[in-house]
C-alpha cells in the first residue's frame, strides 16, 4: 500500500479546484444527518414521558437505517467517483449513489451493523478490529448492486485482511486536523471531511486493484 502522505497528496490532488462542491456536499450531509438524529437529542431536555421518549428514540433509530445509512454511502462514493473520474457533482451523487439500489444498501449497513455488535458483544476489541474489515463495504455495496448484501460485506473482509491496521494508521494521521476542526467549533470538519475520505477512497482504489488483479500494491 502507499504511505499516509501518498494518499493524502492523491486526496488533495482531487480536491484541488473542487474544494467549493465538497463543502457544499459535506454541508448537505451533515445537515440530513443532524436532522435525522435531532429528533432523539432534543427529547433529552423535554419534559415528555419515557413511553414518548422511546417512542422518540426508536422513531431516530429507524430513519438512522431509511435515511442516515444510504446518504453515508453516497457521500463516501461521491469521494470516490471524485477520486476516481473526477466528478465533482457531489451534492447530486450523495443521492444517485445513496438511492439507486435503496434497499440493497440499506439492508447492507443494516446486516454490517449487527456483526459488528455482535462481535463487540464477545469483546470491544473484537468489535473494533472488525469494523474495520467491514469498512469497505459501503463502497461494494454501491459498486456492485447485484452482488448480495452478505458478500459485499465479506468482499469487504477479504479485501482488508492486512490492511486493517493500515486504515486506521491513515485515519489517525489526520488527528492533527481533527484537533485544530474541534478549535474552530467544527467549522473545519467541512473541509476536514471531504479530504479524509477522499483519502479513504483512494485507499479502496488500491484495495480494488490488488483484489481484482492479485498484485500487492
Amino acid at each position: 500500500m502507499k504511505t499516509n502522505q501518498e494518499y493524502k497528496d492523491a486526496a488533495l490532488a482531487s480536491l484541488k479546484g473542487n474544494w467549493a462542491p465538497a463543502v457544499v456536499a459535506t454541508i448537505v450531509f451533515f445537515a440530513i444527518v443532524l436532522t435525522v438524529s435531532g429528533g432523539e437529542s432534543l427529547s433529552q431536555f423535554l419534559p415528555v414521558s419515557p413511553g414518548l421518549l422511546a417512542g422518540i428514540a426508536g422513531g431516530s433509530m429507524v430513519l438512522m437505517f431509511l435515511v442516515t445509512f444510504p446518504v453515508e454511502a453516497g457521500y463516501y462514493n461521491a469521494c470516490r467517483a471524485l477520486y476516481e473520474d473526477g466528478d465533482n457533482k457531489l451534492t447530486r451523487n450523495i443521492f444517485e449513489f445513496g438511492f439507486n439500489n435503496y434497499l440493497h444498501i440499506v439492508w447492507g449497513y443494516f446486516l454490517m451493523m449487527v456483526l459488528v455488535m455482535l462481535w463487540t458483544l464477545l469483546f470491544i476489541i473484537p468489535g473494533i478490529v472488525m469494523g474495520f474489515a467491514y469498512a469497505m463495504t459501503p463502497f461494494i455495496l454501491v459498486e456492485n448492486p447485484e452482488m448480495k448484501a452478505i458478500d459485499a460485506i465479506h468482499k469487504s473482509q477479504d479485501m482488508m485482511r492486512g490492511h486493517k491496521f493500515d486504515l486506521f494508521y491513515l485515519e489517525l494521521s489526520f488527528i492533527g486536523w481533527i484537533i485544530l476542526s474541534i478549535l474552530t467549533l467544527g467549522i473545519g470538519l467541512l473541509w476536514l471531511i471531504p479530504y479524509m475520505q477522499t483519502a479513504i477512497a483512494a485507499f479502496y482504489n488500491d484495495l480494488k486493484v490488488e483484489a481484482e488483479t492479485g498484485t500487492v500494491i
